[in-house]
């Protein structure tokens, strides 16, 4: 049986990237700065973010391949009930 952190690592990132676009519009906030936050995190420039999207690769694949910014752990929040700052990389 497969775990959580399991079953969220085989999404792939095209099926979740529509649902962040959809939060940031919500929020009066642009494609562009959707990406660019991604860029900040991943290291990910615009062309390559589309074609991770496009080769719909998993979240894991998606973060494994990042250069992740140093600075991550200056990000704090709460997403679906879980504090962002107390979660560890399952991946």
């Amino acid at each position: 049986m497969e775990t959580h952190d399991e079953r969220f690592a085989k999404i792939p990132f095209a099926k979740i990237y529509p649902m962040y676009l959809a939060k940031v519009k919500r929020k009066e906030q642009t494609k562009g700065e959707l990406d660019q936050v991604i860029e900040w995190l991943t290291g990910y420039e615009d062309k390559k973010l589309m074609t991770l999207i496009n080769e719909n690769v998993t979240l894991e694949t998606f973060f494994r391949q990042a250069t992740l910014n140093p600075k991550t752990n200056l990000i704090s929040g709460v997403i679906c009930g879980y504090r962002v700052e107390k979660i560890v990389d399952p991946f």
